[in-house]
């Protein structure tokens, strides 16, 4: 026993172990001795915290402005004239072959669809005489087109009515040369029309073209197509839109 001791205490002592044995214990291994001198303590894994950038704002988008409905101005080829009980214009629609040959309706600036609403009529010449000869019957069928300002057609509408009586006219019109100063032509049913043109359609305006006419009398028919005519009547053009914000001012410079 003394000498099994005496060993163990040699070899730890040649292997340059600081550890000390028991008596009786038996010593590790080499691995185990390796493993005790060269373990280190485990790294940190703990990061520094990240440096973050400083939002940037994005700019407030614009307000939008409150929707506005008011008379729409328009370019008339041929006025028929104004009501002589309502005051109100009516305006000829011409048949055409392009946008520049009818009633433009330029748009204002805006932000959105613009709804373009206007009533449209039929057009008669009144006679006294058939009227009271029970000879005046007419049918009228006029059809129109909305234009996008580079020939685009929009959309077709048309008027059907029938003319009997003077009671079936929607007004006289004033500026004529017949009795009361009245013209013989005037307005007879009404068609009220509303269009929603998108900024896709036609974001500066639309025209108002004629396209053809049916007409059927006691005697006979006619359909008119040629250009120049005037087939139907428009009036109360209006528009309805969401303006446009206004111009952001100019940044001024630093002298």
């Amino acid at each position: 026993m003394i000498m099994r001791t005496s060993a163990i205490i040699l070899i730890a002592a040649l292997a340059g172990s600081t550890v000390l044995f028991a008596l009786g214990a038996e010593a590790p291994s080499a691995k185990a001795a390796e493993a005790q001198q060269t373990t280190k303590p485990p790294a940190s894994t703990t990061k520094p915290p990240a440096t973050t950038k400083p939002a940037t704002r994005k700019p407030a988008p614009a307000k939008l402005l409150p929707p506005v409905t008011e008379p729409a101005m328009f370019s008339c080829p041929s006025m028929l004239g104004e009501g002589a009980r309502d005051g109100v214009a009516y305006c000829d629609v011409p048949i055409g072959r392009g946008p520049s040959e009818g009633i433009i309706i330029p748009f204002p600036p805006h932000q959105g669809p613009v709804t373009v609403s206007f009533s449209l009529h039929n057009r008669h010449t009144y006679s006294e005489e058939q009227t009271k000869s029970n000879r005046a019957y007419h049918r009228y069928t006029a059809t129109i087109g909305v234009l996008a300002l580079d020939n685009t057609l929009l959309s077709r509408f048309y008027v059907q009515s029938e003319f009997r009586t003077a009671a079936d006219l929607v007004d006289r019109i004033t500026g004529g040369s017949g009795p009361g100063g009245l013209k013989a032509v005037a307005p007879t049913g009404t068609e009220p029309i509303t269009i929603v043109v998108t900024e896709e359609d036609a974001k500066d305006g639309v025209s108002i073209l004629g396209e053809k006419l049916a007409v059927v009398r006691m005697d006979g028919s006619d359909n008119f197509n040629a250009p120049g005519r005037p087939i139907a009547v428009i009036s109360k053009v209006m528009l309805e839109y969401r303006p446009a914000p206004p111009p952001k001012p100019a940044p001024t410079r630093r002298k």
